[in-house]
């Protein structure tokens, strides 16, 4: 076996995505993504972590009685940034 075949794409990420596939879970690559709300995973910029539209289908999938209010809310506090934070003070804060 050759040196490049030690990547963390052939190690890690590859396997990941094919233990996800057999799973039944929806995989993507977005090696090359394209930034619009109608791009490869819908967000705006790399910066941004949290896939809103796919959170917001899986709450309001998950909650069909909340009403938008609720999930709007939900939404803003689980992708709050909380990268300026200590971790021990981030977990107190969720």
């Amino acid at each position: 076996m050759t040196a490049y075949l030690y990547t963390e794409d052939n190690l890690i990420e590859q396997p990941a995505i094919r233990l996800f596939a057999e799973l039944g879970w929806a995989t993507v690559s977005a090696s090359e993504e394209s930034f619009s709300p109608d791009g490869t995973l819908g967000r705006e910029t790399k910066s941004e972590v949290v896939l809103i539209p796919k959170l917001r289908a899986a709450l309001e999938r998950t909650n069909p009685s909340l009403p938008s209010d609720a999930i709007n809310s939900a939404i803003n506090e689980l992708a709050r940034d909380c990268s300026a934070m200590s971790l021990a003070a981030a977990s107190r804060e969720i």
